[in-house]
């Protein structure tokens, strides 16, 4: 697709993020039945729902503009959760390969905060006050995911490793010492 108007570049970064959704739609099951917290895995399935609102925003906001969601397939997000994958297969504590899940979930959590503010901002500099409301709306909805996880890593995920480590440190006479 050629980009010769902001027009064009609005739809390629509407056309970039329905793909990311729908690519991170496939992913998330895996991570809830990977979750070792009950929270975590909550978080995730919750995010999974939201993640089928974004698609149809993306699908109105694409209608609205007159064009399909077909696009090329969105690289970024493949590497992130190609990444993602990678935590998948660690074996360990839970607690503390629950809190590598989250770090991968969170990257992407911010690959769509960039992706969709920046949209936004496109939107609203065309004149396109009922496309900016969309995707204004599924941002929000990010932001909030993002800060779910933050809580579920710090209030619970972070202080059982770190107790997990120190215990297992104790129980072998040694002492914990980070490096």
């Amino acid at each position: 697709m050629a980009i010769d108007t902001m027009r064009d570049l609005l739809i390629q970064q509407l056309r970039d993020l329905y793909s990311a959704e729908k690519q991170i739609m496939q992913a998330l099951p895996n991570l809830v039945k990977s979750a070792a917290n009950e929270e975590l895995a909550v978080a995730f399935a919750d995010h999974l729902t939201e993640t089928a609102g974004h698609v149809q925003r993306l699908d109105e906001a694409l209608t609205l503009l007159d064009v399909s969601s077909r696009g090329p397939r969105c690289q970024g997000i493949a590497g992130l959760l190609k990444e993602g994958d990678e935590m998948l297969d660690e074996t360990g504590d839970p607690a503390a390969i629950d809190a590598g899940l989250v770090a991968d979930a969170q990257r992407v959590e911010h690959f769509e905060i960039a992706g969709y503010g920046t949209a936004r901002a496109m939107a609203e500099a065309l004149g396109l006050p009922e496309i900016a409301r969309l995707l204004d709306a599924t941002l929000d909805e990010e932001k909030a995911a993002d800060e779910r996880l933050t809580e579920i890593a710090e209030g619970h995920l972070y202080p059982q490793a770190i107790s997990a480590i120190m215990l297992s440190s104790r129980s072998e006479g040694g002492q914990y010492h980070e490096n």
